[in-house]
């Protein structure tokens, strides 16, 4: 499903441990890090699609997590031009994103890589809040220092919650 303008609708998903680290994926095979991500289906909602994707990806559940916060709007980043697909219909230049910000509630043991058939990473650690602004592939460092910038109050909140 890609809207109009060629972008296709993506969830954005950093979870942060309460206190200040936030999850941080290696994709598999690949020196390349960021943070769980994955499509809406055509007729999902973007809360049900963070769900499927958390399961899929990082193999917590609903109940291992709290939803904290998310962007306003969608967050877009565009594709570089040797990564489209030229003879797809539509096209699809890049992805729009809504970022949701979870506290993890769970034991950081229910982490689980390969709960889906084709997992998409093979490691995982914390990192301090910034850290994925300049780690992750260059192209989508704008989205996620927008998406960070934006969830920024709600992670110092919860931090400062958590010393008292």
């Amino acid at each position: 499903m890609v809207d109009k303008d060629g972008f296709r609708p993506n969830v954005g998903i950093v979870i942060s441990d309460g206190l200040g680290k936030l999850f941080w994926a290696k994709r598999i095979g690949q020196d390349a890090w960021q943070f769980p991500q994955g499509g809406i289906d055509p007729g999902e909602k973007p809360e049900a699609a963070l769900y499927r994707e958390l399961y899929e990806e990082v193999g917590l559940e609903s109940s291992d997590v709290e939803v904290i916060a998310s962007t306003r709007g969608w967050l877009r980043y565009r594709l570089p031009a040797n990564m489209q697909r030229k003879h797809s219909r539509p096209l699809c230049v890049g992805q729009k994103q809504k970022w949701f910000m979870l506290k993890l509630l769970s034991e950081e043991s229910k982490v689980c890589l390969t709960r889906c058939s084709k997992p998409e990473f093979d490691s995982w650690k914390w990192v301090n809040y910034w850290y994925p602004v300049n780690k992750v592939i260059e192209f989508k460092r704008g989205v996620y220092r927008r998406a960070l910038k934006e969830l920024s109050p709600i992670q110092c909140e919860m931090e400062r919650k958590s010393r008292f």
